[in-house]
This record gives structure tokens, C-alpha cells and sequence, in this order.
């Protein structure tokens, strides 16, 4: 799991502590709130308001301050309601449900608007009291225009701290309800909701100082260089917010697709928002997730048709067809199967045939050949095709011989091998549903009835002439005529070679060729 840094990190468990704290929640919510005070205080002292008030000043200050006091309590206990209801799943350490999930989506949206439905009240009965003592009660638009600015600027500080702080618990929405977004938590809506708050209402608390007709030119004047220079401060420092809450989990993201399109398909990103961005994340896991499925799926078809056939199928398309190739065949079957599969458990002869196998496909492989398919305890391997060979005698020859060899080696099992080489089709058998690539010729049939007469054979090795005549001179070297062969099937003899006995244990009085006219 790819994240952002270690001080995100930081945030992220401070924020989830606070929630899983009684009080945590509404303590960001008071802290909001107390924003929106702050501003209206500011605005009252800096506009010379507060001067305003009377001889009493703080009585009047007093009696304005009980609503917003009973407001205040009100919300802190609305705020433990909504630790407990939208929470709990937290406290419980487990997923949220799906309909604690969407609450959560909403939550935002819903407390941003209850804490406005209490500040609006306020501001009513506030200005009410502020405006019968100010001046002898004379009007002054200034005063409730700064409580609606303050109560404004309350809720949206409340929305942006709430949508920021359900980031930690946003990955856990997504386990319970996929790849989801609100519309609340959008980088529109976001980036409309920074820019009322810090620089919008200071704006507008500017001009209803400004435009105030009660204060002094001289007060107007240094309200209007403070009043803009807390703008500039809020705006600049919500920009910069704005700005690395957008690019940090894009930087995230850009490295994520890096290191996919490297091959690390392994990479998540966490999903931090209900947002366009936390959407994106969630492609970007889920894109990652089918890469390695679908990676798994290819290696899985490699190990069941072996590597150039599964290219070949992924790379052609559905319509997969073939063609007439001269190939070499290589067919290896083991002597007496029938015996050993009744001397032996099911699973203890599988381990043994597994073990011959793999000697089988390594062979093979090496030489450039192809494991066409596996028949019981015998195997088809084809070199040719699908890639074709300049010389695919010599390779097959040697593979044959590795083949031979490992098996005596391992002394597990006995085989026979043989080999023919001639025209067959190469290609797709089957249909729309289900496709097989195979080899389809009378050199495929040849290689199986050499392979039974071979298990008859000192060396275990029978090869048509046809290979032999094909293959490199220095490979020619290792074999010798054998016997012409009646195979099964066949009117005339065919001629077969075998290799060369090592020179210490080779029969000299061994004939060079014989024939056998049955």
C-alpha cells in the first residue's frame, strides 16, 4: 500500500483518534464555530462597533451571548449523538454497514446545515439586542450583515473540516460500498466552499465595514487594511490547503501507475475521499487488481499450453487458424505403466510421473520445442511449431537424448522414446467455445508407434531416417542405424536409428543394421 508521507500518516491516526474519542468530534465542531465568532468579533472591533454599544457595553454583550452559549451546548450534544450513531463501527473495530456507510457520505452535508439552521436563529435575536443599544437604537446594516457573514463562515468551516476529517475512515466506506462518490465531497464543490470562506465573507465583512454609514473615515481606512490583510493570510493559506489536498493524492496516484505500468501489480493506493480523486484511486487499485488476475490467468494458460501457444492465442484474436508445417515429433510413453499404477497409491505414481514430466518439459523448452499436450503417462512434444525452427531435427535429436538420460538417472521409471519428422497441420481444432492447438499429421502417428517398439529397445530411442537426414552433421555423429521396422498400420518397413552406446559399454559384435520383414 502506497502512502503519501509520514506525516499524513501522522494526521490520519490523530484524526482517527479523535473520532474514536468522546469528545473528539465535538471539539472540531466547536472549533469551527468558534471560527465564525472570531470573525464577527473582529469585524464588531475593528468597525468600531463595540464602541457603539453603549454606556453598558458588556451587559448588552452578556445578554447577546446567551443564545449563542445554548447553541453552543446544543451542538456539543448533537455532536455526541453523531459520535455514537455514525461512529460506533469504529469503536467496534469492524467494517460500517452499508447504511452507516452512506451516512457517513452525507454526514458533511448534514451537520454543515444543522450547525447554519442554529447560527441563523442567532443571528436574529443577537442583532435584535445589539441593534436597540447601539446608538440609541438608530440602524446599522453593518451588525447583521457580520453575524450572517460569521454564521456562514461557521458552516463552512464545518463542512470542510468534516469532509476532511472521514478521509481516514473513506477506505473503509469503499470496502462496504466499492468505488463511490458524493456530491458533496466533489473537488468543485471543495474548491467553491475554500473560496467562500477565505475570500468571499472577508470580502463581503469588508464592505459592510466599509459601507458602514455609522463609522468613523479614519476607522473605515484601517479596517480596510486589516480586514484585507486577513483576507490575504485566509485565502493564502486555504489555497495552499486546497492545493496539497489535490496534488498530494494525484502525486500518490501518478506513482502507483508508474510502478503498475513497470510491472509491480502488487501496488494499492489508499482511497482517502468520496471525491472524483478517491474515485480515481479506487480505478487504480481495482485496475491493478485486474492486471495480476488477469497476469495469473496468462501464466496459468502458459503452464496448460505451454508459452508460445498462449502468445499465439492472445495475439490472434478469436479467429485463430493454422497452417501445413514440416515439423519433428517427439513422443515419450513410459514401459509397463499398467504395473506400476497397481504397485503404487494413485498419489505416489503421479509424483513419480510429475518427476518425469518436468525432466520432459525442461528438455524440451531448452531445445526450442513445444509440450503439445500430456496423454495419461505419455507426452506429445513438437518442434516447429508454432515457432518455427531453421533446423528443428537437431534440437529434437538432443532433447531426446537429455530426456533418456535424466530419466535412466533418476532410475524412478522407464520410457520409450520416438521420433519422425514430416507435413502436418499446426493450428486451432475445435470451436467457437473451445479451441486446442494441436498437430495433426502422419509424422505425430509415426513418433507413437517408434515409441512402442522402442520400449523394446536396448537404448529406448527409435528415430525415423527422415530426422536423421535432416539434422546437423555433428548430431548425426551420435547415432547409428538400428533396424527396419513394420510398424503398425504400414505396408512397408521403415528404417530407424538409435543413438551410440557410450564407447566404454558399447557392443562391438552389435550388427549396424538389421531388418525385421514382419
Amino acid at each position: 500500500m502506497l502512502s503519501d508521507s509520514p506525516r499524513s500518516d501522522a494526521i490520519s491516526k490523530l484524526i482517527l483518534w479523535a473520532l474514536r474519542s468522546r469528545w473528539g468530534l465535538a471539539a472540531a465542531l466547536m472549533a469551527c464555530n468558534l471560527g465564525g465568532l472570531g470573525l464577527i468579533c473582529v469585524g464588531l472591533y475593528v468597525g468600531g462597533l463595540l464602541e457603539r454599544l453603549g454606556p453598558n457595553p458588556w451587559h448588552v454583550i452578556a445578554l447577546a451571548a446567551i443564545y449563542p452559549v445554548c447553541g453552543a451546548l446544543t451542538g456539543v450534544a448533537l455532536a455526541l449523538r453523531d459520535r455514537r450513531l455514525r461512529f460506533s463501527w469504529l469503536a467496534e473495530n469492524r467494517f460500517p454497514t452499508a447504511a452507516e456507510a452512506h451516512r457517513l457520505l452525507n454526514m458533511p452535508v448534514v451537520v454543515s446545515a444543522r450547525a447554519l439552521a442554529l447560527w441563523l436563529p442567532g443571528t436574529i435575536i443577537c442583532s435584535a439586542v445589539l441593534l436597540h443599544a447601539m446608538d440609541g437604537g438608530r440602524s446599522t446594516p453593518a451588525l447583521p450583515l457580520l453575524l450572517v457573514l460569521g454564521a456562514f463562515e461557521a458552516s463552512g468551516l464545518t463542512f470542510l473540516m468534516v469532509d476532511r476529517g472521514l478521509g481516514p475512515v473513506i477506505p473503509a466506506v469503499a470496502e462496504v460500498l466499492g468505488g463511490t462518490m458524493h456530491w458533496s465531497s466533489t473537488v468543485r464543490v471543495r474548491i467553491v466552499i475554500t473560496w467562500i470562506v477565505s475570500g468571499a465573507i472577508p470580502l463581503l465583512m469588508l464592505i459592510a465595514v466599509l459601507a458602514d454609514p455609522g463609522s468613523d473615515p479614519a476607522v473605515r481606512v484601517h479596517t480596510g487594511i486589516f480586514v484585507a490583510l486577513v483576507g490575504l493570510f485566509a485565502g493564502t493559506l486555504a489555497t495552499v490547503a486546497l492545493a496539497l489536498a489535490v496534488a498530494a493524492p494525484l502525486g500518490l496516484l501518478r506513482r502507483a501507475v508508474d510502478r503498475i505500468a513497470s510491472g509491480d501489480l502488487d501496488v494499492r493506493v489508499p482511497v482517502g475521499s468520496a471525491s472524483e480523486i478517491g474515485r480515481l484511486e479506487h480505478s487504480v487499485n481495482e485496475l491493478a487488481s485486474n492486471l495480476a488476475e488477469r497476469e495469473h490467468m496468462r501464466e496459468v494458460f502458459d503452464r496448460h499450453v505451454g508459452p508460445e501457444v498462449a502468445e499465439r492465442a492472445l495475439s490472434g484474436g478469436e479467429d485463430l487458424t493454422g497452417d501445413v508445417r514440416i515439423v519433428t515429433a517427439l513422443f515419450v510413453d513410459v514401459v509397463g505403466s499398467v504395473a506400476l499404477s497397481t504397485g503404487l497409491t494413485p498419489r505416489e505414481f503421479v509424483a513419480k510421473l510429475n518427476r518425469l514430466l518436468s525432466i520432459v518439459v525442461a528438455a524440451t523448452e531448452d531445445n526450442g520445442g513445444l509440450v503439445n499436450k500430456f496423454e495419461g503417462d505419455a507426452a506429445l512434444c513438437i518442434f516447429g511449431a508454432p515457432l518455427a525452427l531453421r533446423d528443428n531435427a537437431t534440437p529434437a535429436l538432443r532433447a531426446a537424448r537429455r530426456i533418456r538420460d535424466e530419466v535412466l538417472a533418476a532410475g524412478e521409471l522407464d520410457i520409450g522414446i520416438g521420433l519422425a519428422r514430416g507435413s502436418v497441420f499446426a493450428g486451432d481444432v475445435g470451436t467457437d467455445t473451445r479451441l486446442e492447438f494441436t498437430v495433426i499429421g502422419d509424422a505425430v502417428n509415426e513418433a507413437a508407434r517408434l515409441t512402442a517398439e522402442a520400449k523394446r529397445t536396448p537404448r529406448r530411442l527409435l528415430v525415423s531416417a527422415a530426422v536423421i537426414a535432416a539434422a546437423t552433421a555433428g548430431e548425426r555423429e551420435s547415432w547409428r542405424p538400428y533396424r527396419k521396422i513394420r510398424l503398425r498400420g504400414r505396408t512397408e518397413a521403415t528404417a530407424t536409428w538409435t543413438d551410440l552406446e557410450p564407447r566404454r559399454t558399447r557392443r562391438s559384435d552389435q550388427p549396424a543394421v538389421t531388418v525385421d520383414a514382419g
